[in-house]
């Protein structure tokens, strides 16, 4: 009588554990494997709407801007009479579109020099403040 209960509770832990096995593989799946493929797909997304004059750094972090493109290469400019080729797959990121306008950068730099101002008013007393304290190191 007592050895029918034991495969009956060996059954119940297996399907529980499965259960485990299906959710870990559940949320693997969420944390690794789905952003890693967003990745691919923006990456490759990127490559494939490269254009002339676009701004670029590669992996390699060498900044430059596109200036033509031979098969699986692209020819980057570096300097101003200086072009490299380099393999498509190894850029890291486009910076700058040079059709896009500049203007919309330029509201952002124009509050961060009023943002700057408001501040000294009270860096002043801490200037101050400072000052004493070096008097007393002095003494």
């Amino acid at each position: 009588m007592n050895a029918a209960p034991a495969p009956f509770v060996f059954a119940a832990s297996g399907g529980s554990f499965l259960l485990l096995l299906v959710l870990g593989f559940g949320v693997l799946y969420f944390l690794l494997i789905r952003p890693q493929r967003r990745r691919q797909t923006d990456q490759q997304r990127m490559l494939g709407n490269l254009q002339e004059g676009d701004e670029i750094v590669t992996a390699g972090g060498i900044y430059g801007e596109i200036s033509g493109f031979q098969d699986d290469d692209v020819l980057v400019r570096i300097a101003p009479e200086l072009e490299v080729r380099v393999a498509r797959r190894a850029i890291g990121g486009v910076i700058h579109r040079a059709d896009e306008p500049e203007e919309a950068e330029k509201p952002e730099e124009a509050e961060k020099p009023e943002e700057a101002e408001e501040q000294e008013p009270s860096g002043e007393p801490e200037n101050s403040h400072d000052s004493h304290d070096s008097e007393h190191t002095e003494t």
